[in-house]
């Protein structure tokens, strides 16, 4: 955890951030980029990465989504980390592909078909879902994105999937990390969670890309609001929480700033490019 004066983490400053060069912003997408309320990018974030472009900061996307599910939006990057860190990749070539094992994938199936479990699973270009159920389809419609092709889910078992949503209570969790002990499950959301290889994470995609670019951590700058953007905002040179996350993710931020749809990025980005 961060260092902090106060039980939660500091609000955005009244004077003027001076943080030694920073090289890249990472940004998550759901109720950081884009708003639950509006589903869309607002005008002050995108006033935000012109003048993070215009100071030759370099701008990341850092999402659960896999490629399929990231929206048009009206700001660009200059690479992502998808699927919590499972594939990770820029415009021209793939820096980190680290999929969920074989062995574990079956055994995850073998329990939401036991259980009748709605499942969803992520590939490099595909997804798929299994199992629908009204939560299942309830978040579908929060996220807005396509209905996924719906198959038995015997069909999964020949995938190479990279991420898996299992639509479960939270008192599962335990029960699933021991089934499945290379696997973790950073849950962002009370009905269900995501399952991902062990070593993937948001910050293992900052890495892989710094380390392209040849950015340091400490030149890094990272918004986010979920559980899963935990890790993320610990690595990062400076790490803020959006408003709207909840306080377990502010404890682990630098700044807290105000929720998406009151324009916190851009709000952050003003401090952070004064007098650069």
């Amino acid at each position: 955890m961060k260092n902090h004066t106060s039980q939660h983490s500091p609000a955005l400053p009244s004077t003027p951030l001076h943080p030694q060069n920073i090289k890249a912003a990472f940004f998550d997408i759901d109720g950081t980029l884009l708003s639950f309320t509006t589903h869309r990018v607002s005008p002050g974030t995108v006033r935000a990465f012109e003048h993070l472009h215009r100071a030759g900061i370099r701008t990341f996307l850092s999402t659960g989504r896999p490629d399929i599910l990231i929206p048009d939006m009206p700001v660009s990057f200059d690479g992502k980390i998808t699927m919590n860190g499972g594939l990770v990749f820029t415009p021209n070539e793939v820096l980190l592909s680290n999929p969920i094992s074989d062995a574990e994938l079956q055994a995850w199936l073998d329990l939401a078909k036991d259980k009748h479990l709605c499942t969803m699973v992520f590939t490099k270009d595909n997804m798929f879902l299994a199992q629908p159920n009204e939560i299942g389809l309830k978040l579908r419609n929060q996220l807005e994105f396509e209905m996924p092709p719906v198959v038995g889910i015997d069909r999964m078992r020949s995938e190479t999937v990279y991420q898996i949503i299992a639509i479960m209570p939270g008192d599962m969790d335990d029960s699933v990390n021991q089934l499945l002990p290379h696997c973790r499950l950073p849950r962002w959301h009370p009905y269900f969670t995501d399952i991902v290889a062990e070593d993937n994470s948001k910050a293992r995609g900052m890495e892989a890309i710094c380390r392209h670019f040849g950015i340091r951590q400490e030149e890094t700058l990272a918004f986010g609001d979920g559980a899963n953007d935990i890790e993320m905002l610990e690595w990062a040179g400076i790490g803020v929480a959006m408003g709207n996350a909840a306080d377990n993710v502010k404890e682990h931020a630098d700044l807290v700033t105000s929720d998406v749809d009151n324009e916190g990025i851009e709000k952050v980005v003003n401090k952070i490019i004064v007098d650069r």
